[in-house]
């Protein structure tokens, strides 16, 4: 830089030369030292190995010009038929996939909540509710530390997978991130963790699986059961298989939620940066065989109503309609939307708080946590599924019982249960009762 005494004559040049200066030395001291701490940062954040790119370019070989000489319009109408047929195998593979996980979670809860339920019918009269606690936490840790275990079989299954998933469709090869071993851990392991109460969703894996499955099944090839080949050589790119990948993605998300437009605007927006207009109907259609194979046998399975469809995605709420009858009913008027706005507020500034502490929680476990031992990470799963599940036990029983909602006080509203699976029979209990409303927040 220009030292600012070397400017003479006129004082108020004098200062302005010395106000640029310093500010440009400001400028780049403040530029390399926020560089210096994102570098550092990333450092300490992104695991220690190199990841290669994926090619998503045509290569433009003389096998390749043979086979787009060879083929005329009627192959092409083939092979772009057998693409559509491929992409409604994935939709409906992942809407069995949620129904799995689904049905699985639903029977391991009522297993557990049936023997603790029994346990606190016991011990609610002789004061051994704490025989309850161990029996609940017997429960929650076993299935914790099933799906900490198979974290450990296949590390890159941990987690909700989108982070991984996004990096894929813009061109990041991850090792091992669409392989059956990690769709076996991923599915299996989110199965184990809703179970165990950890409050923990299904809609981030089935992003995931959803991805697994649209990468393997049109290859009809696995690198775990490497003897077992077909005679299928397309869709093997990169290119093609990262068009899968995109539809997959958006099943997942349309089975986890309900929204087949809005599984198409997930891998659209915030998935794929490769996009094109055919592949926009794809992925549509994809989405929608996923949110019906899913509606259509959850449906029929929870209500004995096949072709009922009353449950369209593994994430609901229920149905909210006035009763019967009643014409002076309004589910909300104009004075709520003031309330609507200040829900909204909070949670947004809720969930800035969260993800700042979450952010610091996150840094402290990979400096400290995550390069220590498996047996140490261990620990940590089944200590945070231990504070859990007794801070939600103690929690139970301190805040009373809930009350059902009469008739009388339901003029305004109600809320339909038709639209909600029935829970598990149990004993209409405090601690219990809290306890199952608790946590169908994460199950249903």
């Amino acid at each position: 830089l220009v030292s600012c005494h070397s400017v003479k004559g006129n004082p108020l040049r004098y200062c302005c030369c010395c106000q640029f200066f310093f500010f440009f030395e400001f400028y780049f001291f403040f530029i390399q030292t926020i560089l210096g701490e994102i570098r550092e940062e990333e450092d300490e954040i992104l695991p220690r190995k190199d990841y290669e790119s994926l090619d998503y370019d045509r290569c433009i070989s003389e096998p390749y010009l043979e086979v787009l000489e060879s083929m005329d319009s009627k192959k092409a109408k083939k092979y772009e038929a057998v693409r559509w047929v491929m992409v409604f195998a994935i939709g409906v593979t992942v809407g069995l996939v949620g129904l799995f996980v689904d049905f699985f979670v639903r029977l391991f809860t009522k297993i557990k909540f049936t023997v603790v339920g029994d346990s606190i019918e016991r011990c609610s009269d002789k004061g051994c509710l704490s025989l309850s606690l161990l029996e609940l936490l017997a429960f929650n840790m076993t299935f914790a530390f099933i799906a900490s275990v198979l974290v450990l079989i296949e590390p890159v299954a941990a987690g909700s997978g989108i982070p991984e998933i996004k990096s894929y469709l813009n061109g990041v090869k991850i090792p091992g991130i669409v392989r059956l071993r990690t769709f076996v851990c991923k599915a299996a392991g989110v199965l184990f963790s809703v179970a165990a109460g950890l409050f923990v969703g299904k809609e981030g894996p089935m992003i995931h699986s959803g991805a697994i499955v649209g990468a393997g099944l049109p290859q009809f090839q696995s690198i775990t059961f490497r003897r077992i080949k077909f005679d299928f050589p397309y869709f093997r790119s990169d290119r093609d298989k990262r068009d899968f990948v995109s539809a997959g993605a958006a099943a997942g998300v349309a089975a986890a939620f309900g929204a087949p437009i809005g599984g198409t605007l997930f891998s659209l927006e915030e998935g794929s940066s490769f996009w094109n207009q055919a592949l926009t109907w794809k992925v549509l259609f994809c989405s929608m065989s996923a949110t019906f194979t899913l509606n259509f046998f959850r449906s029929g399975i929870s209500f004995n109503k096949w072709g009922s469809f009353q449950l369209p995605g593994l994430l609901n709420f229920g149905e909210f309609k006035c009763s019967d009858g009643d014409k002076n009913c309004h589910l909300w008027t104009a004075v709520d939307l003031a309330f609507f706005v200040l829900m909204g507020v909070v949670g947004g500034l809720l969930g800035a708080l969260f993800n700042c502490i979450n952010k610091a929680i996150a840094k402290y476990r990979l400096r400290h946590i995550h390069p220590k031992a498996k047996f140490i990470r261990l620990l940590e799963s089944l200590l945070i599924t231990m504070v859990t599940t007794v801070v939600v036990f103690a929690a139970s029983i301190l805040l009373g019982e809930c009350q059902e909602l009469s008739a009388p006080s339901a003029r305004n509203g109600t809320v339909s249960s038709a639209a909600l699976p029935a829970l598990p029979a149990l004993p209409a209990l405090p601690a219990l009762t809290f306890l199952l409303n608790l946590r169908s927040l994460t199950f249903n």
